[in-house]
């Protein structure tokens, strides 16, 4: 048969030549990246740039209320704050300071006779509920003729005046957990289950420690209960990690989006470290507990701040998300874009278009 008789083979268009191009994923990124960036200025600036309370927690204690004028003095408060001041009635201040110390309130308002009333606030609870605390009741008190004394009763540490450290070793972590889980699967691909499990325990474990020793042994910035607070450093890092893991399991090259969005978008402003959860929004303070950077700040918070009053939640809240996302990966392994079979498959067959192939 003559060539003649072949039929010329077509020639693609121009959205079929794009399609198969390097330029169509670039151009998917650029339109991610974009979006992205947007979100994320506007996640931090929707949680962090104008905190206003919603719901403050506050104990109150004492005589009734015509003696300081408590109502008075409350709905002066509440009007100031925009707020609604959450009262917590107990008998004692004994009680109230325990009420502190378990966090289940951010502030105590007593009687200081003849006609003063005292606010004591706790800055480790929240430095920025105790600052907007500090400054408004003196001045609803004053409108009011009642002399009322603010006392910060459980101060930040001296190295952390504004009650950030926390919140930025917990942001370390949790990024560090999930850039560590991404090198993994760039630079140890062929690494089988059980390994990249027992890799990610390992830099958790390792890089943990480091953030631990250079806040407090080489800045000193914190005093932190090492063994306790690197614990949950190191199970803050491994969640994260294994939530990358997880993702990458179920969505493959594309695992950085939900990764992204989960931790950092929705995780990071909502975790109460860097605003105080009475003065997030209200949905992310709600929120923000159940997602591991909440979680995670909030046992550093007990664990530096309220020692001997630590909770079970936090640490919960932890293990249930590296449990459920170690378990995905482990069940669905083999959608999992590595493992020894896949690295030696990745040797032994050269990529179309290679010298060999």
């Amino acid at each position: 048969m003559g060539t003649e008789d072949r039929s010329p083979q077509e020639e693609p268009g121009p959205w079929e030549r794009f399609r198969r191009s390097p330029f169509l994923p670039a151009t998917v990124l650029v339109l991610i990246v974009s979006a992205a960036a947007g979100l994320f200025a506007g996640s931090y600036t929707y949680a962090m740039a104008n905190p206003t309370p919603h719901r403050i927690p506050t104990a109150v204690t004492g005589v009734p209320t015509s003696e300081i004028k408590r109502v008075e003095f409350v709905q002066g408060m509440e009007r100031a704050l925009d707020a609604s001041l959450e009262l917590h009635h107990y008998d004692s201040d004994a009680e109230a300071r325990e009420a502190v110390e378990e966090q289940k309130v951010y502030a105590i308002l007593r009687p200081v006779p003849p006609h003063g009333a005292a606010l004591d606030v706790s800055g480790a609870s929240g430095a920025t509920v105790a600052q907007l605390l500090g400054e408004t009741a003196p001045k609803v008190g004053d409108a009011i003729g009642v002399r009322v004394t603010v006392t910060d009763i459980n101060p930040l540490q001296p190295g952390d005046p504004r009650g950030l450290a926390l919140f930025y070793i917990t942001l370390a972590a949790v990024i560090l957990g999930f850039v560590g889980a991404i090198q993994l699967s760039v630079h140890a691909r062929s690494l089988d289950p059980a390994e990249r499990v027992a890799f990610t325990v390992a830099f958790s474990a390792l890089g943990s420690f480091a953030i631990a020793a250079v806040v407090d042994w080489g800045l000193g910035a914190l005093r932190l209960p090492f063994g306790e607070s690197w614990f949950i450093l190191g199970l803050t890092m491994f969640t994260s990690g294994m939530v990358f893991t997880m993702f990458n399991t179920l969505f493959g090259r594309w695992a950085m989006l939900p990764t992204w969005g989960l931790m950092v978008l929705l995780g990071n402003p909502s975790s109460g470290g860097a605003v105080s959860w009475p003065l997030l929004p209200s949905p992310l303070g709600e929120i923000g507990r159940w997602l591991p950077p909440g979680a995670s700040v909030n046992a550093q918070h007990a664990a530096v701040y309220f020692r001997g009053h630590q909770q079970l939640f936090p640490f919960a809240v932890l293990a249930v998300w590296a449990a459920v996302s170690t378990t995905v990966f482990w069940v669905w392994r083999h959608r999992h874009p590595g493992g020894r079979e896949l690295g030696d498959r990745l040797v032994e067959e050269p990529e179309p278009g290679s010298p060999s192939a």
